[in-house]
């Protein structure tokens, strides 16, 4: 007989052979800016000066609403503040903007029983007469709902319970809720809180009227009591709701967009841009939404700058105006930019929030799309980093119809759509070190396509 092997030897024999995969090659574009993005991700990750910045921001200033005096001193602090940290060409460019004010509002539940209904009205709505609004409530799940119903809806408030399932999908009901339930004969519309997430705390965001049907005020509550009337109709108990609303549109006024530059030391005239939208809605502190976006792309030249990076061409770092409700900002950086936009060599935009990066959706020819799969190929310390099919942003958007590229700032949205729109988006869900890989990755990407010897390729 022959002698028995050894365990562990019969268990490695039996083993399956494997190949270690080697990581590959750099290429020769990542040779060369591999040290400077480390030097860029290094700086951005030795503190918490980002995260910081966006909570001073939140807390001096509170909701940045277009047309309010919180977004006027809060673009006047940033200016100061990035005079102060050397930045060039710091300014304001004017923008006329809407002025939509909330007032006070509230709801309440009158039957079955009596309850306070949080609730926010939603951004463009009219008020209610200034004795509010008393009437019954019917609950529908869908336009087509609503329509298949329409002969209950007459004389009512149409609560229209829609699970969210995404945000395109969900956010039809904000937006032309009020013109389906005011074709039916609604007094009033109201919408379950387009999120996933309820914890008692509605949100807002911008509405639609059409011409065609009278307008009728049009308000938001929560996940949990649009749930509860549901069931309340299900059993076939009689619900009224009290509503009243002071909300009221008043005349355009003037505001910025806000920015600051490094210019290029060689091309001063070829602008990669980037940034996100200064103004909030009138509720929490517009952390994730958008101050964040804001404070990454800053934070990013703020440490080019520290670290004394001077790229061939011109970084430029812009706060855009009045995103929330009316893309005034956007629009208004395209007209006053439009016989430069040919030397506008990329566009990115950070409008999702500043959790865990993930990456960067491109909108662009196939060669720079190479170009920038490389640069994210520099980024390996922060996680990975893709680069996706499509991206842009609303803010950037004008300007990607005029043939810029266009890059969307991408991260972990799993948490996004909690604190969007609502009293909760505040700078305690963020995490710092999340913020600071943002930064990095907003580093590394404008600092490299800046700095590269050519410029990245439109076809």
């Amino acid at each position: 007989m022959r002698p028995a092997l050894p365990l562990l030897l019969v268990a490695t024999l039996a083993a399956p052979v494997l190949t270690a995969q080697r990581p590959p090659r750099p290429t020769p574009l990542q040779q060369q800016y591999l040290p400077v993005a480390n030097q860029l991700i290094d700086a951005a990750l030795a503190d918490s000066a980002a995260w910081h910045r966006i909570a001073e921001m939140g807390d001096r200033f509170g909701p940045r609403f277009s047309g309010t005096p919180n977004l006027e001193q809060a673009i006047d602090w940033i200016m100061a503040e990035m005079r102060r940290d050397g930045l060039d060409n710091v300014r304001g460019e004017p923008v006329m903007v809407p002025r939509w004010v909330r007032g006070e509002e509230s709801a309440e539940l009158l039957l079955p029983r009596w309850s306070k209904l949080p609730m926010l009205g939603l951004g463009g709505s009219i008020g209610t007469p200034p004795g509010g609004i008393i009437a019954d409530v019917l609950v529908v799940s869908s336009f087509a709902d609503l329509e298949a119903r329409a002969a209950q809806a007459r004389g009512k408030i149409v609560l229209f319970d829609v699970p969210f399932t995404s945000y395109g999908q969900t956010v039809q009901y904000r937006t032309q809720g009020a013109i389906a339930a005011a074709r039916a004969g609604a007094v009033a519309s109201m919408i379950r809180s387009v999120g996933p997430f309820g914890m008692q705390t509605p949100d807002t965001g911008g509405m639609a009227y059409d011409s065609t049907v009278t307008r009728i005020p049009h308000f938001a509550i929560t996940m949990e009591d649009a749930m509860m009337l549901h069931r309340m109709q299900d059993r076939g108990q009689p619900i009224r709701v009290r509503v009243q609303m002071a909300a009221q549109t008043l005349p355009d006024v003037e505001s910025r967009n806000v920015m600051g530059e490094i210019r290029g030391r060689e091309f001063p005239d070829e602008v990669i841009v980037m940034g996100g939208h200064i103004d909030s809605w009138d509720v929490g502190t517009g952390a994730t939404d958008d101050g964040g976006g804001v404070v990454v792309a800053w934070e990013a030249i703020r440490l080019m700058k520290k670290l004394g990076l001077q790229p061939r061409r011109t970084i430029r770092v812009v706060g855009w105006t009045n995103e929330e409700n009316g893309l005034r900002g956007g629009n208004a950086y395209r007209d006053r930019h439009r016989a430069e936009l040919g030397n506008h060599i990329l566009a990115i935009e950070s409008d999702g929030g500043v959790f865990a990066p993930t990456g960067f959706g491109f909108t662009g020819s196939d060669a720079a799309r190479a170009i920038v799969q490389q640069v994210a190929g520099l980024m390996g310390r922060i996680g990975p980093i893709a680069i996706g099919p499509s991206g842009g942003g609303a803010d950037i958007g004008p300007i990607m119809a005029e043939g810029v590229p266009g890059m969307g700032h991408q991260v972990d949205g799993t948490r996004y759509f909690w604190y969007h729109h609502t009293n909760a988006d505040t700078v305690d869900k963020l995490d710092p070190l999340e913020v600071a890989r943002n930064v990095a990755a907003m580093a590394v990407m404008a600092y490299v396509i800046a700095e590269m010897p050519e410029r990245l390729p439109r076809s």
